[in-house]
């Protein structure tokens, strides 16, 4: 009943993930005085009682999110667990139970499930999470894995992405591009091996890139020294899809702009070698690369003070008035628009 053969076809790819989200859910409005937030956040926000929940899912598929080749089950297992994680740690708040879907085909057997397993229950130790529910079901088209992920904390407390205001600090955790380029690696020796199945890559030199790919973590710690700092970001957003999309995100929502340094950027060494090695530009793939999944927020400027000369935590730039625009100020001094060129799930590429 919803056929209309006169309709014009538009391709998913032309909006990509978020677009089509938005434009599905443009009509659905939060009706209930406990959802404290709808769709557009990186959790959906839940009053109850004194408290307030956040709620994430995500759907990892075999062939378009990983690739069995070079990804151990256990891994997979870890980081389906950490991806979601993430989403709440970018809402401020601490992670406490997760359920776990999944669909598979007869090609796995039992041994290969207890893997994978084995890798979920290994983040949940680590994170302190619960494992609750889920579901299993068959799949004639590989792995299907669907995390959901519940966090708690006090009234309140919860970070939007639409918080930030003009002058604000632009802060992010850690270092960017990795993960990026520890796939480009596998995937090189993926099509050696092809190539000539005895060969045995040497993955050590790029161990610290391989495992941002393989096994990333969730910056719960993060949050637990915004905690101690007694630094409340205004905004706040994780790194999943390239440091240029995420930064669009924070100012569309805040209907702000931004200015981001390239010098400012933290980069590992590592990253930066690599990136030679491949003929690649370290910057671009920072803000194209995704999969860090590194905290982006940002702060009062009078907070500065509290964070200044912390390891784990860079001032990258600063938002501006909507009128401005974001854009990267290079090293050169020239002001560049920023455009989001992150991982599209509906690219014919993915």
């Amino acid at each position: 009943m919803f056929e209309n053969k006169d309709q014009q076809r538009t391709d998913l790819e032309s909006l990509g993930e978020f677009g089509l989200i938005d434009h599905l859910t443009r009509h659905l409005k939060p009706i209930h005085p406990s959802s404290r937030t709808g769709v557009g956040d990186d959790a959906a926000v839940l009053r109850h009682g004194q408290a307030d929940l956040a709620w994430s899912t995500d759907l990892l598929v075999e062939g378009v999110h990983f690739d069995l080749a070079y990804t151990p089950l256990a891994h997979l297992g870890y980081k389906a667990v950490v991806v979601n994680l993430s989403d709440i740690c970018a809402m401020n708040m601490k992670p406490a139970q997760i359920l776990v879907s999944i669909a598979v085909s007869n090609r796995f057997p039992l041994e290969a499930l207890e893997e994978l397993y084995k890798g979920i229950g290994r983040a949940c130790e680590v994170y302190g999470v619960d494992l609750v529910g889920g579901d299993t079901t068959s799949s004639n088209k590989g792995l299907i894995i669907s995390v959901t992920v519940i966090g708690a904390t006090r009234v309140g407390a919860p970070v939007l992405r639409s918080g930030a205001s003009p002058n604000d600090l632009l802060v992010v955790s850690g270092d960017l591009a990795g993960a990026y380029m520890g796939l480009q690696v596998l995937r090189r020796e993926q099509e050696v091996f092809r190539a000539n199945p005895n060969h045995r890559p040497d993955l050590e030199p790029y161990s610290y890139i391989v495992e941002r790919q393989l096994k990333p973590e969730a910056r719960t710690d993060v949050v637990e020294l915004l905690e101690k700092l007694e630094v409340t970001p205004t905004a706040m957003i994780d790194i999943s899809d390239g440091l240029s999309s995420e930064v669009l995100h924070l100012s569309k929502s805040g209907k702000v702009g931004c200015a981001l340094y390239e010098e400012k950027i933290p980069l590992d060494p590592t990253v930066i070698s690599v990136c030679e090695e491949f003929g690649l530009d370290s910057t671009t793939v920072a803000l194209s690369g995704g999969e860090d999944y590194e905290l982006l927020f940002t702060i009062r400027q009078e907070d500065f003070p509290k964070i200044k000369g912390n390891p784990n935590l860079s001032v990258i730039g600063h938002m501006t008035e909507a009128e401005s625009g974001c854009h990267l100020i290079t090293r050169g001094g020239a002001a560049i628009p920023l455009q989001a060129r992150g991982w599209n799930a509906f690219s014919q590429e993915g």
